[in-house]
């Protein structure tokens, strides 16, 4: 049965059916009846309309793209660092001692790889936009340690290769981060909101991943405002430069790991899980390569080495195992 035809018959629209004659006389009734209910029967069909669905905001492809091109730079830092940590008088922009110092370096650009590639892949912005804010944030500060620095670095070197890295460092860290903040204007400008949120992390997660924001970003600052003072604490020799360097990449990871936290949904921290997953192993394979460096004998070096381990799992549950993760 036709249901727009209420006598039951077949279709046809000069049948009217007791009830559709009924309703026709009440909405095209004369008077005080007509105008009260006819703009109820005028209103009814456009209530009944379902409304436009909500607009998701997406990943610009401007944004897409500078994420690609900033895993492909970070790629190569680490190349240089990763295979050359004891020449980086040759083939860096500045030198670095002790060796396992560049080797830290090295690992952490290459962590920095799979945050900006995952990042890159997604096609929402809130699922996204957790790698964003930290890549800023230690590009600008280092590129702060390369100006008050400015005389360690290779600029005048005699070896071609040393110097032109010294230029390309400083031009990179000189336009990555004003690139950035015009592709994020853009990139925060665009029409949308964010999705409903999905599965929150478990109360342990959470706790676990605020705790190493904090320690990070509190460390971090730390080796970027008072070196001098903060360095000797670390687990192995450092200079003013490089205590700056890495205090760079401790405040840039732990603002991620907050930002991760706040989201507090398991779908939209899936690029540090990539970072954190490949921070901990890589810095792991680099104190195996230099194992004497390392100050056994202070708390420090225990502290760094219990940090790690604590950093894998994070990273390894969010990626293959998320519902672990989740608050059920």
């Amino acid at each position: 049965m036709d249901p727009t035809d209420w006598t039951g018959g077949p279709r046809n629209p000069d049948a009217q059916g007791p009830l559709r004659t009924y309703l026709a006389g009440i909405c095209g009734g004369r008077g005080r009846r007509r105008s009260l209910i006819g703009e109820v029967c005028v209103a009814a069909p456009i209530m009944s309309e379902p409304g436009p669905a909500p607009v998701v905001r997406p990943v610009i492809a401007p944004m897409r793209w500078l994420l690609y091109a900033a895993s492909t730079l970070v790629f190569l830092a680490g190349l240089q660092l990763t295979v050359f940590p004891e020449q980086t008088d040759t083939y860096f922009a500045w030198t670095i001692t002790p060796p396992l110092t560049a080797a830290f370096l090295g690992a952490a650009y290459w962590a920095a790889v799979p945050v900006e590639l995952i990042a890159a892949r997604q096609k929402i912005w809130a699922r996204a936009r957790v790698a964003v804010p930290a890549i800023w944030l230690f590009t600008t500060l280092t590129l702060v340690a390369t100006l008050l620095h400015f005389g360690k670095f290779h600029f005048s070197s005699p070896i071609a290769s040393a110097q032109g890295a010294a230029w390309f460092w400083l031009a990179i860290y000189v336009g990555v981060p004003v690139v950035m903040l015009l592709i994020g204007w853009l990139q925060i400008r665009t029409p949308g909101g964010d999705p409903p949120r999905g599965p929150a992390a478990a109360t342990w997660m959470r706790a676990l991943v605020l705790g190493q924001g904090v320690g990070m970003l509190a460390f971090g600052v730390g080796l970027s405002a008072i070196p001098d003072i903060i360095a000797p604490s670390w687990p192995w020799p450092l200079t003013t430069l490089t205590a700056r360097a890495i205090g760079a990449w401790l405040i840039g990871i732990g603002v991620a790991a907050l930002h991760a936290n706040r989201e507090n949904d398991v779908s939209r921290i899936r690029p540090l899980a990539g970072g954190y997953t490949a921070f901990a192993v890589l810095e792991l394979v680099a104190i195996s390569r230099y194992p004497g460096t390392m100050n056994w004998c202070t708390p420090s070096a225990w502290v760094y080495l219990a940090f790690l381990l604590s950093v894998l799992p994070v990273g390894l549950l969010t990626l293959f195992r998320p519902r672990w993760v989740e608050k059920h």
